[in-house]
């Protein structure tokens, strides 16, 4: 598939197959999503995949999705989470530890953002779907999953073989977005 291709046709997936994906192929989405840019080169996207059923059971209730059943149930379907992280600290910093711009760490949620859409957008080339999940209890995925101090939950990502095909939502046009000066 191509580029624009992928684009185009990524969905936003919420139900999934009863079918497990092998890590090998995780592996290779990982591999590949690790190009993904981020300031100055920092790579500061972790991966972590829970694919434990018992695991995944525990993430997928009430208190970590705040009461929102749609999530709930993105997660209690997927043969897989991802909790996608970032090193804090790095994006947004000089290496004497001062801010390199006004945005100050908030570099961090976009590298995060970048890493989450490669990682996405690859899963689908490879044939899985995937929803990117932005309301959660931190505190509570922490109970669940150990996460090193030094990094922050920046998503969960539900994935798993689409059990949808949803139509494409209308989009705005160029005209509607783009202003050149």
């Amino acid at each position: 598939m191509d580029l624009v291709t992928g684009i185009k046709e990524r969905r936003s997936i919420r139900k999934f197959q009863d079918k497990k994906v092998p890590r090998e192929l995780l592996e290779e989405i990982v591999n590949i999503s690790a190009y993904a840019p981020s300031w100055k080169n920092t790579q500061v996207a972790r991966y972590m995949i829970v694919d434990d059923e018992q695991k995944i059971a525990e993430l997928a209730n009430e208190k970590v999705a705040y009461g929102f059943e749609g999530n709930v149930a993105a997660l209690k379907g997927a043969a897989a989470i991802l909790i996608l992280t970032y090193v804090k600290g790095r994006s947004g910093y000089e290496r004497d530890g001062s801010f390199s711009t006004k945005k100050e760490d908030r570099w961090q949620m976009f590298d995060a953002g970048i890493a989450a859409q490669t990682f996405c957008l690859v899963a689908h080339e490879k044939g899985l779907g995937t929803v990117i999940q932005g309301y959660f209890d931190e505190d509570e995925i922490r109970k669940v999953v150990e996460i090193p101090e030094d990094q922050e939950i920046a998503a969960l990502i539900p994935i798993g073989y689409p059990d949808i095909e949803p139509a494409a939502p209308p989009r705005k046009d160029a005209s509607k977005l783009l202003t050149f000066r």
